[in-house]
């Protein structure tokens, strides 16, 4: 099963060198052992634009559907045959990432 893990961040391009290295040794051990399907980090909320087609016409405007505090930083798509291990690798990319994860399994 594949899990969405977001990485949440109060802050744009926060991450330090040593999260980085961190973050890239997390990364080579999930390809090593077979979790890896894509990950990758978000530009700053402030470059979104939502596309709202639903009505008449196509709406489209600059910046974040929605205004928080907090964001989706970045995100690993993983691979898991359970929820048991999607959240044990999450917590171990928690503490390579210095961040709150939220996992999600796919439809």
């Amino acid at each position: 099963m594949q899990y969405l893990v977001s990485v949440i961040d109060d802050k744009t391009n926060s991450g330090t060198a040593d999260e980085q290295a961190a973050i890239d040794i997390f990364n080579d051990r999930l390809q090593a052992e077979g979790h890896w399907v894509f990950a990758g980090g978000l530009n700053s909320p402030s470059t979104a634009t939502v596309i709202d087609n639903r009505g008449g016409e196509a709406m489209i405007t600059d910046g974040p559907f929605v205004e928080t505090k907090e964001h989706v930083a970045g995100f690993w798509i993983i691979d898991a045959p359970d929820l048991d291990v999607a959240l044990k690798l999450a917590t171990e990319g928690s503490k390579a990432c210095n961040r709150r994860l939220e996992v999600r399994p796919f439809l």
